[in-house]
């Protein structure tokens, strides 16, 4: 039964594997439980001729120059899968290496372009409208941005927009079949029809118009679904002479493999009260000499990152979709909003100082000495901005934390480990 609620749409990513290259499609290999009001859109980028001397007072015609997608990507009680699969393809370089009988990816930010058509990694998301309403599957997705946020007595969050090239393969095909008006059953032209019972298969026909006369379409009902293939429908005749005219069938054809989502890794979710935020001192490639640990303090902690990737129309590629994937200047910063009990934040402002950030957050067990987890490091960073406020009946400090670029280690590395064998690969 058709169902066009939200609850039962799904989101799919090739999380694993990566594309091999642009408007590529690869297997999809995990589903993610993103926010209900994540979902995937195409932006039709139309124009009619309203700039044209068409010898009319308005327009007369519209032009398509394609379509583009985008979709938000929302995680309320983030799992260390999702930082893995925003970060490995946000950032661009992950190696995966052995942690128990786990996994440990280090992710780091990518310099160069994958190739001539992509700054960034990309991969093919699928996306499930309802039930058996819609199946998408979209290639070349990429991360535009990520933030990830930690607030005190919170589950952490993550949080990314994705872009496309708007090309896409959908589970629901039009397909035009010509027979007399009189007709009372229509034979598709080589496809069955997706469903196992008759209800099913008349689900999966989303309509039927006929063109009566010239440029006049009417509606044709649909009495049942054969379970052949090429599929045979019958159909009340939408008239009574023996003319050829045609039909166009809106339906949804037996299910390529791609319609079928792939299992849900489950992971425990990370809490704010089992993090560690140290600032200050100085990354030396393994750890953090000196600084402090502030996270009795905090109120919240924000990491972000922002690619402005765009996915741009290049020459000769059609113009049904994009054919290029494209990033422009990579930015990182940090939100800091702690309890005013010192001036340490203001200090390090006022001294222009340079130091590093890591913050941890560690969930259950899955080997002994290793956990499901998180971990930024920052190598160098400094202060944009502190300002002093009211946090209910306490004074608080917010810090604005420009992540800089260190010549030796670069401008961030992040390390998740969980059972999964690898991302972005």
């Amino acid at each position: 039964m058709i169902s066009n609620r939200l609850t039962h749409n799904l989101f799919a990513a090739s999380a694993g594997t990566g594309e091999m290259g642009i408007n590529t499609f690869q297997d999809l290999d995990t589903t993610f439980l993103v926010s209900e009001s994540d979902i995937f859109g195409l932006e039709a980028r139309r124009e009619s001729n309203a700039d044209e001397l068409n010898g009319m007072d308005e327009a007369s015609e519209i032009y398509d120059n394609g379509r583009k997608g985008s979709m938000s990507f929302t995680i309320d009680k983030a799992q260390p899968q999702h930082f893995a699969f925003l970060l490995a393809y946000g950032l661009g370089a992950c190696v995966t290496t052995a942690a128990g009988s786990g996994k440990l990816h280090t992710i780091t930010p990518r310099a160069d372009a994958v190739d001539v058509n992509r700054d960034l990694l990309t991969f093919t998301g699928g996306y499930r409208y309802g039930r058996s309403v819609l199946k998408r599957r979209m290639a070349s997705m990429a991360v535009d941005s990520v933030t990830a946020t930690f607030a005190r007595d919170a589950w952490v969050k993550i949080s990314g927009q994705l872009k496309s090239t708007g090309k896409v393969e959908e589970s629901v095909v039009e397909e035009v079949v010509t027979a007399a008006a009189n007709a009372t059953s229509l034979v598709l032209a080589a496809n069955g029809v997706q469903g196992a019972t008759d209800s099913d298969r008349l689900d999966s026909i989303h309509g039927i118009t006929a063109e009566t006369s010239a440029g006049v379409w009417e509606p044709v009902t649909v009495t049942a679904v054969s379970d052949a293939s090429p599929a045979e429908l019958t159909i009340t005749a939408p008239g009574t002479a023996t003319d050829s005219i045609k039909y166009k069938v809106l339906y949804a054809p037996t299910e390529a493999a791609w319609c079928t989502f792939p299992a849900r890794v489950k992971e425990t979710a990370l809490r704010v009260s089992e993090m560690q935020v140290k600032m200050g001192g100085k990354y030396n490639g393994a750890v953090i000499e000196g600084g402090r640990d502030i996270s009795s303090l905090l109120n919240s902690i924000e990491c972000s990152l922002a690619n402005a990737a765009e996915a741009a129309f290049g020459f000769g590629a059609g113009g049904a979709f994009a054919s290029c994937i494209e990033r422009g200047q990579r930015q990182q910063a940090l939100k800091v909003n702690a309890e005013f009990r010192d001036l340490l934040i203001k200090q390090h402002m006022d001294s222009n100082d340079y130091f590093a950030v890591r913050i941890l957050a560690e969930g259950a067990e899955f080997d002994i000495g290793h956990k499901y987890g998180v971990e930024y490091i920052y190598p160098r960073v400094g202060i944009l901005k502190h300002d002093i406020s009211a946090s209910g009946k306490k004074l608080a400090q917010a810090g604005d934390l420009a992540v800089l670029q260190d010549d030796t280690y670069g401008s961030v590395i992040i390390k998740i480990k969980n059972l999964v064998s690898g991302y972005a690969a």
